[in-house]
């Protein structure tokens, strides 16, 4: 097991993280927020599914993920139709233009990545993206507990 001190550096590190994600965040475009390129990425991973399945993997109430899921269907970048299995529910999918835009913010932040990081190696890289993969299996799935559970919450998040 790791020293207090290591835990409390890694706190500080995960909180100074937020710096990077709004750096991140610059590259998109004005009119597609975080939120909206998260719905878009959870669709094109995830495939269509009902607003109560966004709102979950989101991990964020149901009004506001309405929210985002409004503005990119505003934008034309998702589409909303009728669950066939329960017509009072909808699926949500990406259309075309959606896809295109993941398609752009694939690229503009894989070019952001790789001019942050251009003195990293393959392998510090690779390294990275092994050991944020474990801290989040570490983690499970937490996204329920958090909401329910102030107690899990850290002061950063």
């Amino acid at each position: 097991m790791a020293a207090q001190s290591q835990y409390e550096e890694l706190a500080r590190q995960l909180s100074a993280i937020g710096a990077v994600k709004r750096e991140m965040g610059r590259i998109l475009p004005h009119d597609c927020p975080p939120a909206s390129a998260g719905v878009l990425t959870l669709l094109d991973t995830y495939g269509e599914m009902r607003m109560s399945r966004m709102a979950e993997l989101l991990a964020i109430d149901m009004s506001v993920t309405s929210r985002h899921v409004a503005h990119v269907a505003e934008r034309g970048w998702i589409e909303r139709e009728p669950d066939p299995l329960d017509k009072r529910s909808r699926l949500l999918r990406l259309t075309p233009s959606g896809r295109e835009l993941l398609a752009e913010l694939t690229r503009r932040s894989t070019a952001s990545l790789a001019r942050y990081l251009e003195d990293w190696s393959d392998a510090d890289v690779g390294r990275l993206n092994e050991l944020l993969a474990r801290l989040r299996a570490s983690f499970g799935d937490c996204r329920t507990r958090a909401h329910h559970d102030p107690s899990t919450r850290t002061p950063a998040g």
